[in-house]
């Protein structure tokens, strides 16, 4: 199993982003999936293979993750972002045995 981000760059203070996260996976309702940020791995949000979602309270009422199916996508729309919010943010899935990470996409939050 395979996860390629997409979507990161730089942006104002108060901006918005859309990341993606796409992967060669089937049936993405299977597995939980999330975002994570920095090397460290800091939790961002995730989404259940039950479809329960989870953030974390630094970024709560600000971000929102989906997951298209279809399209086998993973997506992180990011609103009022601020500087504290610069990262490398990681897509990850797991289940079933299986964990994979993406390599990552930069978001720069600078005036």
């Amino acid at each position: 199993v395979w996860l390629r981000e997409s979507g990161g760059g730089s942006v104002q203070p108060g901006g918005s982003l859309t990341l993606s996260c796409v992967t060669n996976a089937n049936s993405l309702s299977i597995y939980t999936m999330g975002w994570f940020r920095h090397e460290s791995r800091e939790f961002v949000c995730e989404i259940s293979d039950r479809g329960v979602i989870h953030y974390a309270e630094t970024v709560k009422g600000r971000f929102t993750i989906s997951r298209v199916d279809r399209n086998r996508t993973l997506l992180l729309h990011m609103d009022e972002l601020e500087p504290t919010d610069t990262a490398t943010y990681y897509c990850n899935l797991r289940g079933y045995g299986n964990e994979a990470w993406g390599q990552g996409t930069p978001v720069t939050v600078s005036s």
